[in-house]
């Protein structure tokens, strides 16, 4: 099928049962699959909060042009790549172990497991790194050892080093003349953009430059290039006259966190927000935590931000996270090059609230730009190779539309705006939670049945305002941005009796469209949805503020079964088994 489509975003499963079967093997080979392991992989709701995906239609964190590769064997171009990855892990064993005994066996075992994971040529060369490289740390160090702890923390001294060595001071402080006939606002302007280009430069360079110094001229010619590239940056830094944005910045494996870190300062200088994306564990001069907690150095350029380690964090902690730092420090969930299925849902939330992602270095370009498939946001990729610097803007998908917290925050206003002149005309307030997404295939009939059952209460009940979130849905917006809504207008102080669906209410829905119960819905009550036993939690806990609040429907003892919404979902990730045992 792949010889019909001239890009991996053209493709789509059920055209082809043979392709399909190969692409189904080839996920699970690369440990790609949610089904086999929901755990570590990303389910397709939270993966849509990156990439902008169609029905049917397959994503892998890789270019099209490797995708290719691995649909055609016979090319010499994936032997090459596999070649490569196992230079770097010869290369890394060979530099970490002084032991010679330990690295032959090291050299040896991994030689076995290279031509096993390589056999079929399906393993995607970015992954193939990935377990040499967990191979090489699990038989050789603890569990939290960083192999290049002492290397990445000299290199952060030579970093500091460069940045204060006359060359390149002089050239990271020029000011054209010309600049200074402007207006004071513009001058200010133009000083803080010209700042974080040549240290977005800077950052790349970083590398090269640590063991060989660079001359003045030179490094006077790659800022004078980096410049000359910016203008797209700059537009987009200004996008639509918005003064904030909230920028999610990403590491490279080759380091230089100490100048991503001055880079993110002049973003903050600029009134930009950032969220700092670093490796969950090592991935060879790439950044984590530990590193920017246990540098000094770095640890005084991070002070003024929230290191946050969680890899879970909810859009509503997240959101209160951004509105007190204008930087926070997140790990993305991995130790391997950019892999969408494998990061963290924070990550992933953080990707979702971003306005801008800047990307650094050319392993998150050959991702981002070499992929046919659109993302979800604005990207911005640079990186500097033998050909130069470059830097290339790409647009996000046209279909995807962005809620902001303003708008999330208007749709929920307008609807606690309804109840408030509810109660102007002394009408009394009716909050209905009920069953949507918790019964596989279920949604149109819970939707269905929660609509007859208050139009019901509508025409039996005198001088009441009946809130059905059932009627409330938005074309565009997934679990997470409902889930903010519904919590602040059920927060509001605005409700006076909450509902809760119970057997009698599915059993009269049922009478009332004149059809008979299906098994699937006998004896289900709101404690079968986690949507509704997270809303019940809410419930007493606005009543403890409203006493005069009633609660009506199933015992709230009751609603203990029900573990957590899945990732950007309406409906449950699973029955938590400590929570419940039959």
């Amino acid at each position: 099928m792949t010889n019909t489509v001239d890009s991996v975003a053209k493709i789509r499963l059920g055209v082809d049962s043979q392709f399909d079967a190969w692409l189904y093997s080839m996920l699970m080979d690369n440990n790609l699959d949610y089904n086999l392991n929901p755990h570590l992989v990303a389910s397709h709701e939270q993966l849509a909060f990156i990439v902008h995906l169609e029905e049917n239609q397959i994503y892998l964190p890789c270019s099209d042009k490797t995708f290719f590769l691995l649909d055609n064997k016979s090319n010499p171009d994936l032997r090459r790549q596999y070649n490569r990855a196992w230079r770097i892990v010869v290369r890394l064993i060979r530099q970490s172990i002084d032991d010679a005994t330990l690295r032959r066996r090291l050299l040896k075992f991994c030689s076995y497991r290279y031509r096993q994971y390589t056999s079929h040529q399906t393993l995607l060369p970015s992954r193939l790194v990935k377990r040499m490289t967990d191979l090489f740390l699990k038989h050789a160090f603890n569990p939290h050892e960083d192999p290049w702890g002492t290397r990445k923390h000299l290199a952060v001294q030579k970093h500091v080093d460069l940045i204060n060595s006359p060359e390149i001071k002089e050239a990271l402080d020029h000011i054209d003349p010309a600049i200074l006939s402007q207006s004071m606002a513009d001058i200010r302007q133009k000083l803080n953009q010209l700042e974080m280009i040549r240290l977005f430069c800077c950052t790349l360079m970083a590398r090269v430059w640590e063991d060989n110094p660079p001359s003045h001229s030179e490094v006077t010619k790659v800022l004078g290039e980096a410049e000359s590239m910016a203008q797209e940056m700059l537009t987009a830094l200004d996008k639509g006259g918005q003064k904030q944005l909230t920028i999610l910045y990403l590491c490279d494996a080759d380091g230089s966190p100490f100048f991503d870190l001055m880079a993110i300062k002049a973003l903050m200088r600029m009134g930009h927000r950032v969220i700092y994306a670093v490796k969950d564990g090592f991935f060879f001069y790439a950044p984590t935590i530990n590193d920017l907690t246990n540098d000094p150095i770095l640890e005084d350029l991070a002070k003024s931000g929230k290191i946050i380690p969680e890899k879970n964090l909810s859009k509503n902690e997240l959101l209160k996270e951004l509105h007190a730092h204008k930087l926070l420090i997140i790990n993305d969930g991995t130790r391997e090059r950019l892999n969408l299925y494998r990061v963290s849902t924070t990550f992933a939330r953080a990707w979702k609230e971003a306005d801008l992602i800047l990307a650094r270095g050319w392993r998150a370009s050959d991702i981002l730009l070499g992929t046919s498939h659109e993302f979800t946001r604005d990207i911005i990729c640079f990186w500097h190779d033998t050909q130069g610097f470059h830097l290339t803007r790409r647009p996000h998908a046209k279909q995807a539309k962005k809620f902001s917290e303003e708008d999330l925050r208007a749709h929920a206003d307008k609807i606690i705006k309804t109840m408030r002149d509810a109660h102007k005309e002394q009408r009394t307030v009716i909050f209905y939670s009920c069953i949507i997404g918790s019964i596989p295939g279920q949604t149109k009939m819970a939707i269905t049945l929660a609509n007859t059952l208050v139009n019901d209460l509508r025409q039996r009940l005198d001088s009441v305002l009946v809130i059905n979130p059932a009627e409330h849905f938005i074309e565009g917006m997934d679990g997470d941005d409902l889930m903010y809504i519904w919590e602040r207008v059920q927060r509001s102080g605005q409700i006076d009796i909450w509902r809760f669906q119970t057997t009698q209410d599915i059993e009269l829905s049922f009478s009332l469209l004149g059809k008979k119960i299906p098994p699937i819905w006998s004896g289900k009550d709101a404690t079968y949805s986690t949507g509704c036993t997270k809303e019940m939690q809410i419930a007493l806990d606005v009543q403890k503020k409203n006493r005069e609040m009633q609660i009506i429907g199933p015992d709230p003892k009751l609603f203990v079964r029900r573990g957590e919404y899945g990732v950007g979902q309406y409906f449950d990730a699973e029955i938590s088994a400590k929570k419940y045992k039959r």
